[in-house]
């Protein structure tokens, strides 16, 4: 396959009168390639392309996948920014929601996209899967237009590691004191690619382009931008937005925009686009960090460049979440209660860090937290049965929760709520800043905060958020950062109305037939045990600042 292909999936504006059934049949399987133009591996794919194709469907559309898992590991899929309401079991962590799909089984996931549109993506939610491949945008077009544009292209910014993740993992797990493993630098990808080996974007003067943006990233921030070219968002992770115009943006791992981008009207000059990728978990060395791709936009094949360097040095215009507003105008939600959540860490004796957001590092239990609030009765809404060890929360229907987020440390955070947008209200200092970081500004959004399911936590920084306990169902808040973050233990689980939840759903027996499979227990709490006896679990880690 040719690196040097852009496969940017164009989409001109679908019409449709009846919402239908959009199904696929996915075979997960390992697949081998280079995807960053040097470095020959495995990897994931599905039906034996990598990168997967988009998935595109209409507002209203219930999209069918029928997966076959083909690997040598259970694996489960995630649709990144869908409620699930009503299908919480469909959600796709595992050991949250279901066991994971076994090697050699089947299982079909079903997404009904009634309630929303926009720009998600969907990916692999069992063993980080999503970071050697297993990931792919996911586009619900609006049955209504609400924005003037031409043509759609969408844009995914990646990060991608020479070694499987699982086995990075296990360099880190492993050294015992010994000398750390050197530190393995991803590479920028492009829709799929190394982004310096893409063919060029090609504009037609005068004509209005709506970009979505994907940052499918594992670990890095992405910068992205154009030069001589203003941006107007309009979306984020879903929600429609007032607009804003721009000079670029900066997503963090598993965020989302759409901007629109109008052509010039000459074809003198082709112009730049800029994907800068960086990660502040990873030290500086050898000049690798932060890492710069570039690539053309092309208005006459044989016209002259203009790059950032002929731009004025005016600083860059880039959004921020307390100035963008939705769309919808909806105004700041009432709070009822305050959780308030701080990222903590611990560095064992062998250098390896581990994470918190409050109480306990997040470890997996023995029976899947979905099916501990389904089998307890009375007993799921007291946060005990769940184990210390998931940092659960009960949270009572409809009630609005304001959860403070904390972050007094040198590293940043983009952190995924599934099941729910959340209003952005506040951001502000955390701690004094150190490490040459520039400190905090204190922001406040204007009245009508915007809404989004992936939230930046900056180092030394706090952040405001504000839901309504509308969905019932397990959630998972967790930090998407995957390496040495989510992986180690930087979540927490929202069990929402489980009284509801018990009465109004029914996990399918497919799923329950799955877990027996592999030996794992359907009923009880988080040990399989009956009442408050965690008898078998492995003792939770408490962490301190």
């Amino acid at each position: 396959m040719n690196v040097c292909f852009l496969f940017i999936f164009v989409v001109f504006r679908l019409t449709s009168c009846f919402a239908k059934r959009v199904e696929l049949d996915w075979s997960v399987e390992y697949v081998y390639g280079a995807r960053d133009g040097s470095n020959y591996r495995r990897s994931i794919g599905v039906n034996g392309a990598t990168p997967i194709p988009a998935v595109h469907v209409m507002q209203g559309d219930t999209l069918v996948l029928n997966v076959h898992n083909k690997l040598d590991v259970a694996t489960s899929l995630h649709s990144h920014g869908i409620y699930n309401n009503g299908t919480n079991y469909f959600d796709g962590p595992s050991m949250v929601t279901e066991c994971g799909i076994p090697p050699g089984e089947s299982f079909t996931y079903e997404i009904n996209t009634a309630a929303q549109s926009g720009t998600f993506w969907i990916h692999g939610h069992t063993r980080h899967a999503d970071v050697d491949g297993l990931r792919t945008p996911f586009i619900i077009h609006s049955n209504k237009t609400p924005v003037d544009y031409d043509e759609e292209l969408v844009i995914t910014l990646e990060d991608w590691y020479s070694l499987e993740f699982l086995v990075r993992m296990e360099y880190v797990d492993n050294v015992k004191g010994q000398e750390r493993p050197p530190v393995n630098y991803a590479t920028g990808l492009l829709n799929g690619y190394d982004a310096n080996r893409t063919a060029p974007i090609k504009f037609c003067p005068g004509k209005r382009y709506r970009l979505r943006v994907i940052s499918m990233a594992a670990n890095n921030w992405s910068v992205f931008r154009i030069s001589g070219h203003k941006m107007t968002v309009i979306e984020a992770d879903g929600v429609r937005l007032m607009p804003l115009e721009v000079d670029g943006l900066n997503l963090g791992p598993g965020q989302r925009n759409s901007v629109i981008v109008t052509a010039l009207n000459s074809t003198d000059f082709n112009y730049v686009f800029e994907f800068i990728s960086t990660a502040s978990s990873v030290d500086n060395l050898e000049d690798l960090k932060p890492r710069y791709y570039s690539g053309i936009v092309e208005y006459r094949e044989d016209a002259t460049i203009k790059d950032f360097s002929k731009q004025n040095d005016k600083e860059p215009v880039w959004p921020d979440d307390m100035a963008l507003q939705a769309a919808d105008k909806q105004p700041w939600l009432p709070v009822d209660r305050s959780i308030e959540l701080t990222v903590n860490r611990f560095i064992d004796k062998f250098g390896v860090p581990y994470w918190s957001l409050g109480k306990t590092l997040y470890q997996p239990t023995i029976v899947p937290t979905l099916y501990t609030a389904m089998s307890m009765g009375n007993l799921a809404s007291n946060e005990s049965v769940y184990a210390p060890q998931t940092n659960a929360y009960v949270l009572r229907h409809l009630e609005v929760i304001e959860f403070v987020i904390s972050n007094p440390f040198i590293n940043d955070h983009t952190f995924h709520m599934h099941g729910h947008d959340f209003q952005v209200t506040e951001a502000g200092p955390c701690g004094k800043a150190t490490g040459g970081y520039p400190e905090v500004s204190y922001r406040k959004s204007g009245p009508w905060p915007i809404r989004r399911d992936t939230v930046q936590v900056r180092a030394f920084e706090y952040v405001r958020l504000r839901l309504r306990a509308d969905n019932p169902g397990v959630w998972r808040f967790h930090c998407h950062i995957a390496p040495g973050h989510d992986y180690n233990g930087l979540a927490v689980i929202l069990v929402e109305a489980p009284e509801l939840l018990q009465k109004q759903q029914q996990i399918p027996s497919k799923m329950i037939e799955m877990c027996k499979m592999q030996g794992i227990p359907t009923a009880g709490n988080a040990a399989g045990n009956s009442g408050f006896d965690l008898t078998g679990l492995p003792p939770a880690v408490y962490l301190s600042g």
